[in-house]
């Protein structure tokens, strides 16, 4: 029998393509480490690897299965860059830090790319990625963009595409023009996750699944993370909860990091005839409710997207996703959909991540505001890489301001729907 999360709508096409999905154990009685982890997403498990490796005793714990959250259910796009493209970063932070952050990106696509390859874990990658305008006024903005990054960031992988070439590349007219990067590109995410946990595991880490934080506090010096079915003290603690986390376990990293949902669909596999994605890219559009999609390397087309923002979950996915998909794919109007999933996307106010120490010993990451595939992997290591002295380079985004949502806790969630639902009507404009 598949497994349904029970903190996300859906089954996946992910877990329906995958050959095994590990369970680990829950938590059972109290216990003590060097260090624990609440949160079994993409940085939970890569820090508890990076950990173990180095010989740390790390306890993860986890309230659903690795994987339930938006690590495991996302739209597998790697990407390039921050949220804000580099010279957009630099009439914000100035050309040094935007460069900086711009290189740790790079540095994490390497990253998870070669921890991969290292841990022998088939994570489907396929190259290339297509971000394109649904707007005509967008091109003189596109252009830029792919020359600014050449000669200003040194990276030549990205070349501004024609309307003519778009829509060759897309197999659709529905762009007016776009980017080629061919410096990135897609994967499996739930293979990458359940690939992390298995190498965690065996570095030493202490994994458990359907156990949930209720309560993290200092008591004599120590850190004490209290669970329905034990306490596990630690001499430091990681939150790594991203969209997931409550405000009654954390609610200063809850003030902050705003969950929104986002929904995915899996079609048939499309016939070759119809020469869509011809190339195998990913793609990534540029409404503000931003539609991603790409090919399956067995040939179904997986169409992420929403007309509003919402935290509810909507009564038909598959009805509203399948709408988008003709829009931009008339040829597609009698196409079945197998799958159609959610889940939570951590966004912050100005769309930066956030990294916060809550209390002395406790480290809160997470609000990567839909670039998580990529920095949320390599924010785990860097984590893992300040505790063992080998890199300070976390602190790049522990310096950001990262302001919380207005509001307060009571009229946070009704403001930013309202706020997100009026951006989503000026994407029709």
């Amino acid at each position: 029998m598949k497994w349904q999360s029970p903190i996300a709508p859906g089954l996946s096409w992910y877990q329906a393509t995958l050959a095994e999905r590990p369970t680990y154990p829950q938590l059972d009685g109290s216990t003590s480490a060097d260090v624990i982890v609440v949160g079994g997403g993409f940085t939970g498990l890569q820090a508890a690897y990076q950990l173990a490796a180095d010989g740390v005793d790390v306890v993860l714990v986890d309230a659903a299965r690795f994987g339930d959250g938006a690590s495991g259910r996302n739209g597998g796009q790697l990407g390039t860059g921050q949220h804000w493209w580099p010279e957009e970063m630099e009439h914000k932070l100035g050309k040094a830090r935007s460069l900086a952050f711009f290189r740790m990106a790079e540095d994490a696509k390497s990253h998870l790319l070669d921890f991969a390859r290292a841990q022998k874990i088939d994570i489907d990658f396929t190259p290339g990625q297509l971000s394109v305008a649904h707007k005509r006024n967008m091109e003189y903005t596109y252009r830029h963009h792919a020359e600014a990054l050449a000669e200003r960031y040194d990276y030549p992988h990205l070349s501004f595409m024609s309307r003519q070439e778009t829509a060759e590349r897309l197999g659709s007219n529905h762009y007016y023009c776009g980017l080629r990067d061919i410096g990135t590109g897609h994967i499996h995410p739930l293979k990458l996750l359940v690939g992390t946990a298995k190498a965690a595991a065996k570095a030493g880490a202490r994994l458990y699944e359907m156990t949930k934080a209720l309560n993290i506090d200092r008591v004599d010096g120590r850190i004490a993370v209290e669970t329905e079915r034990g306490t596990i003290t630690a001499d430091r603690a990681l939150i790594a909860c991203n969209g997931y986390i409550q405000e009654h376990l954390e609610p200063k990293t809850a003030a902050k990091i705003m969950p929104i949902r986002s929904f995915i669909a899996a079609t048939t596999r499309l016939p070759k005839a119809l020469k869509i994605l011809p190339g195998g890219e990913s793609v990534d559009d540029s409404r503000f409710v931003v539609r991603y999609f790409r090919k399956a390397p067995t040939g179904e087309l997986l169409f992420g997207g929403r007309e509003v923002y919402s935290a509810d979950d909507p009564k038909n996915v598959s009805k509203h996703l399948h709408r988008q998909i003709t829009q931009v794919y008339p040829q597609l109007a009698d196409i079945d959909i197998t799958h159609a999933w959610g889940g939570s996307v951590g966004i912050t106010l100005p769309r930066r991540p956030l990294v916060d120490e809550i209390m002395p010993g406790v480290t809160s990451i997470g609000g990567f505001s839909g670039h998580g595939v990529m920095l949320s992997n390599y924010c785990g290591k860097l984590y893992a890489d300040e505790i063992a002295g080998r890199s300070q380079d976390l602190g790049l985004y522990r310096d950001l301001e990262i302001p919380a949502f207005p509001g307060g806790e009571r009229l946070r969630k009704p403001l930013l729907f309202l706020a997100l639902t009026w951006f989503a009507l000026r994407d029709l404009i």
